[in-house]
């Protein structure tokens, strides 16, 4: 709770500070999120360590809830990068939003992925094509991108082309809409029977 308190001081002063906790950590200065970060909208970037399943270091550690009240948080947004490149882009990208950010990443190591010279700053609420398709869309979050390329490559040996995106869960409701229905609209396939992915809210 201090650590967030303080950091929000701390941005009232044109400083731009990045509090580094576990995620499920993080749960526990909830009130000062909302209520001296968020909602003064404050350029606070949070670096929440051991997002998802954490082994070995038992249940308090897994954090679970985090993608759930980052997102119902005004005025913030959340991300989650796919490699060590794209987490280099997305801290460059909280660093230069003018609002508070959510970054979650996994425990463990990363996939040794290059990172380029100079970082990108990434378009806020928005999926990003990794391939294009016409028989199914897949959408994935942060580490499960790799599973959704495997799975995608093995799809593609049986003639069933996908079309893969990354998925962007700091958008409105409303932007989360219309990107998913964008990319079914390819497939020509009917998203009606499929209402759970619709229930973003």
């Amino acid at each position: 709770e201090h650590a967030v308190l303080f950091a929000a001081g701390l941005a009232t002063q044109g400083i731009r500070p990045v509090v580094g906790i576990y995620s499920t950590f993080l749960q526990r200065a909830f009130d000062q999120i909302i209520h001296d970060v968020c909602l003064q909208n404050l350029p606070v970037v949070f670096c929440m360590d051991r997002a998802g399943l954490s082994p070995n270091d038992g249940a308090t550690h897994h954090g679970l809830f985090d993608i759930a009240y980052a997102r119902c948080v005004p005025n913030a947004i959340a991300m989650q990068p796919m490699d060590e490149d794209e987490l280099v882009d997305m801290m460059h990208t909280a660093l230069e939003h003018k609002a508070p950010a959510f970054i979650r990443y996994p425990r463990g190591s990363g996939l040794g992925t290059a990172i380029k010279d100079e970082p990108e700053r990434l378009e806020i609420g928005q999926a990003r094509p990794l391939s294009q398709g016409n028989d199914i869309v897949l959408w994935a979050l942060g580490p499960m991108i790799q599973d959704a390329l495997d799975l995608s490559d093995l799809l593609r040996r049986r003639r069933i082309v996908c079309w893969r995106r990354k998925c962007a869960f700091h958008q409105t409701a409303r932007q989360r809409v219309a990107t998913l229905a964008s990319q079914v609209q390819p497939t020509g396939r009917n998203p009606r029977g499929r209402s759970s992915l619709w229930r973003f809210r």
